[in-house]
């Protein structure tokens, strides 16, 4: 009999390895699937070290909630794997002049990569997180969708995972709300079911990214140099390419009547900002790079929706698929500051397609 986890096994039957991170959501999938008599078993993941670790309260929170709900608990510590291919990936991107979304390589390598590889060889059968994205198995397989409430959606952040861990991928909190979350840990009795949501990057404190730059490469001196607009005309002196992303116009500095500009590139190599209008910022075009097809046969051409920011609604666009694992993508509508590391996420309707990483222009 098929089960709610798309199983050719009863509940008791089907080993489930939940992602404990000690929040709410991944709490509550945990007791979802205690309760439906599934065999489930937690796996905490210890990635923060000096000198970006805030905090060992989650990992003591996820041995808590794994010790009320009486199932099997364990820890990996994968810091190494961490700093390698996130910590790293982002302080190199930043100092490159690039804007990074390190979760989406935290998915990929770490959560739905490294762990999905380590819950197989405990004999799991599928593995759970708290993510609020919508697994759903059809004719093809398991497809990756949209959560039902737009406002909580994380598929965006999943599009790089292996087609072979999404199989195994099921996210039990799809239809909920947060609220309704965190009414499900409050019925299971677990004390951290107020526990408030994470915010900014889980290993940098206070939002201060350049802070955290400086601590783990002061070998890479951020100098001061040039403002410019787009005609190579120094407007003013910016404080370290770090501290800049695409489309900022607060804290530049620049006074005098020069009126409201915007970042619209970072150029490492020449230590520039460059600055303009808001409408110099409109673009149509990028191109992207490291694509991750979810689909089928993937086209050489293809209409969809791309999502270039993560709290930015998707816009329509003709994607190019090129023979190396790029493609050239032609915007439908005019977009604003578009990011050089950022992911690009392909939408068929509600359905995650992949995506790449945005590159520089």
């Amino acid at each position: 009999m098929l089960n709610s986890m798309g199983l050719n096994k009863s509940p008791q039957e089907t080993t489930v390895c939940v992602a404990m991170s000690g929040g709410v959501d991944s709490s509550a999938a945990a007791a979802m699937l205690k309760k439906e008599g599934y065999n489930v078993f937690g796996v905490t993941m210890d990635l923060l070290r000096t000198p970006y670790a805030p905090t060992k309260s989650s990992i003591a929170d996820a041995a808590k909630v794994a010790e009320q709900l009486q199932i099997p608990h364990q820890f990996i510590d994968l810091k190494q794997e961490f700093a390698q291919k996130v910590v790293d990936y982002f302080t190199n991107s930043y100092l490159q002049g690039l804007t990074p979304s390190p979760c989406i390589m935290c998915n990929k390598h770490i959560k739905l990569g490294l762990l999905a590889d380590y819950a197989r060889k405990q004999g799991a059968d599928i593995l759970v997180t708290g993510h609020y994205a919508d697994i759903r198995l059809t004719q093809n397989g398991v497809e990756l969708h949209r959560a039902e409430d737009l406002s909580r959606d994380q598929s965006y952040f999943l599009f790089g995972i292996s087609k072979q861990n999404l199989q195994m991928l099921r996210c039990p909190l799809a239809t909920y709300s947060k609220e309704q979350t965190r009414a499900i840990a409050k019925e299971a009795g677990l004390e951290i079911h107020q526990k408030a949501d994470s915010q900014d990057i889980c290993f940098v404190q206070n939002g201060k990214y350049a802070d955290l730059i400086n601590k783990l490469r002061p070998d890479f001196n951020t100098k001061p140099g040039d403002i410019v607009d787009t005609s190579g005309k120094i407007l003013g002196r910016h404080k370290g390419i770090i501290n800049y992303t695409i489309g900022q116009r607060r804290g530049l500095g620049i006074g005098g009547d020069i009126g409201i500009v915007y970042v619209l590139k970072i150029d490492a190599l020449n230590n520039q900002i460059i600055v303009g209008s808001k409408e110099e910022l409109l673009q149509k075009r990028l191109h992207i790079k490291d694509i991750n097809w979810l689909g089928e046969e993937q086209p050489q051409e293809m209409d969809l929706r791309v999502k270039l920011r993560s709290r930015q609604a998707s816009v329509s666009a003709t994607v190019y698929f090129d023979k190396n694992n790029g493609a050239e993508i032609s915007l439908h509508e005019d977009f604003y500051g578009i990011a050089p590391g950022q992911g690009c996420c392909f939408y068929q309707g509600s359905r995650v397609l992949g995506g790449g990483i945005i590159s520089p222009f």
